[in-house]
């Protein structure tokens, strides 16, 4: 019996070094350990054997057994073991080569002048508010000092949901609001979109954004309004550039101006970006309203203030010379590559 589970055992041993592929390694463990294998058939010959040595052949066998089966067990490990390495192997990637080329993107124009306005601000201590976008007519115009009859209430003019709430054409909403929540000293710069009824063509667009400011304190006057934009746009356009007021009229401010800067291209001589007059128009502004005060509850005695207001398309067009709005809104990487 011993000469034969010996001879069993080699051949098993022999069998398992010469495959190397894992089906193989299942069809030995089934020829030996399978329901009609040599080991199995053995255990089934106990039956037949004289009591004496049934119990020494059958201790015999299932040694076998568990030394073939251990070394099947291992067998399968390491074919199992060596197919995972190989895959590891085939599918590995090295994250320390850089493969393939990127494209490393700029700040939109828009969002890179809106930043340097907003740093410009801060800079001098003005803090940043934000308001709704769908408004009340009231908070946009009432409060504001444009009544009822006044033309930017025209259908024409503005985007209406009901009779009293729509799309704000300005954000100077959100000066009355904070006039309204917050008592002075205040100083805010209030950047947002904006829609008007316009129709699109290189300069005009339903939607833009603007960036307003408002100011309110005791003694407030028109030269604070006038350093306050001299010092901007000189941040903005570079040191040697100069602004000028000419009289205008807005609702909400009393005097009112409309405020150029020294083209910053020719330095006012006139050239193809001032259209050869010297000065390029980029906001406008005045004192606050008394009645604009009264009708947030600020007392326009003891108090005065001043406002500005400012299109983000305009300021970033004539700092990049851009000639049409349009291509700040139609996504073509060819012209924003070049920010």
């Amino acid at each position: 019996m011993n000469e034969k589970l010996e001879k069993i055992k080699v051949q098993l041993l022999q069998k398992l070094n010469t495959v190397n592929k894992l089906e193989d390694i299942e069809n030995i463990k089934v020829e030996y350990l399978g329901k009609k294998g040599e080991i199995t058939s053995l255990l089934k010959t106990l039956g037949q054997m004289p009591p004496e040595e049934r119990k020494e052949a059958g201790s015999l066998i299932n040694t076998l057994r568990q030394e073939v089966e251990s070394n099947i067990d291992g067998k399968l490990k390491m074919m199992k073991d060596l197919e995972i390495e190989k895959k590891l192997e085939s599918e590995k990637i090295d994250i320390s080569i850089d493969k393939f080329s990127r494209d490393f993107g700029n700040k939109h124009p828009l969002t890179a002048v809106l930043d340097d306005i907003k740093n410009i601000f801060i800079g001098m201590g003005y803090s940043i508010e934000e308001g709704p976008e769908v408004e009340y007519a009231e908070m946009n115009f009432d409060m504001l000092n444009t009544p009822k009859d006044h033309p930017a209430r025209d259908l024409q003019d503005t985007f209406y949901i009901t009779d009293s709430i729509i799309l704000r054409t300005q954000t100077s909403p959100v000066q009355a609001r904070t006039m309204l929540r917050q008592k002075p000293p205040i100083k805010i710069i209030v950047p947002g979109r904006v829609y008007r009824s316009d129709s699109v063509d290189a300069t005009h667009s339903p939607m833009f954004h603007q960036i307003e400011g408002l100011v309110v304190d005791e003694n407030i006057t028109m030269a604070d309004l006038k350093g306050t934009l001299e010092r901007f746009a000189k941040e903005c356009f570079g040191e040697s550039t100069r602004i000028r007021l000419r009289p205008h009229h807005f609702p909400f401010t009393e005097p009112s101006a409309e405020v150029d800067v020294s083209c910053f291209v020719c330095g006012g001589e006139g050239c193809r970006v001032c259209k050869g007059e010297g000065w390029i128009e980029i906001l406008g502004g005045g004192m606050v309203h008394p009645n604009v005060l009264e009708l947030s509850g600020i007392d326009s005695k003891k108090y005065t203030g001043f406002a500005f207001g400012m299109g983000l398309e305009r300021i970033a067009m004539t700092k990049y010379d851009i000639s049409d709005m349009r291509y700040l809104y139609e996504n073509d990487v060819r012209f924003l590559k070049q920010f």
